[in-house]
């Protein structure tokens, strides 16, 4: 008999919302809460990817949406920000993350490529990055835009959610991590982190280019 393949469980709404990387751990996120909202995936990488939408984004009505006509970003965006963005070249895999000038597009800082990552990881060093950066260049007014709700969340409660393990080939990533949550906890910042808008805007300046 073939045995089943490990699956990964977003919950978007429930005790404790998140990714679980067993049914039984879900269940008890799900099992008697009122409106649980959640979801099965069969990769890290693609539950990452949906646990940085919402549930509505994903599931959706059934019914495929026209795609929007593309607004020129650079009339819309802060003048005076950074765009950070991350790559993973597999589940998980090599990542990468970058920040660059929102308008010329001009690399500001890039890091990587580190073994056995995730994209949401990169993300959210990414952030970090950025916000050290800002601090090391004295501008507080200098925004940070991330299509990453994920990477924002975590920068937020300074805390990494991630069920990706830690072993000895990922241990130079990991610690990349835990510097940037003390970081967190031990600086304060006034930087503005924006969400960008990918749907309207197109792909966010610093994207590698490899979807």
């Amino acid at each position: 008999m073939a045995k089943n393949k490990k699956k990964f469980y977003v919950v978007w709404v429930g005790v404790n919302p998140g990714i679980y990387d067993n049914w039984a751990d879900c269940q008890l996120q799900i099992k008697g809460f009122p409106a649980a909202k959640y979801k099965s995936y069969k990769t890290l990488e693609e539950a990452e990817m949906a646990y940085s939408g919402s549930f509505d984004e994903e599931i959706g009505s059934g019914e495929k949406k026209p795609k929007a006509n593309r607004i020129d970003y650079t009339e819309i965006v802060e003048k005076n920000s950074i765009s950070v963005d991350a790559a993973c070249s597999g589940n998980p895999g090599d990542v990468e993350y970058q920040g660059v000038d929102t308008l010329s597009k001009d690399l500001i800082f890039h890091q990587g490529p580190f073994k056995k990552g995730t994209n949401n990881i990169g993300e959210f060093l990414a952030l970090v990055h950025a916000l050290a950066y800002a601090k090391q260049i004295k501008n507080e007014d200098l925004a940070i835009y991330s299509d990453s709700r994920t990477a924002m969340a975590w920068v937020r409660n300074k805390k990494v959610k991630t069920v990706l393990k830690k072993d000895h080939s990922n241990e130079k990533l990991f610690k990349l991590v835990d510097r940037a949550i003390i970081w967190l906890h031990n600086n304060s910042y006034r930087n503005k982190i924006l969400k960008w808008d990918t749907e309207n805007w197109g792909e966010i300046p610093a994207d590698f280019g490899r979807k």
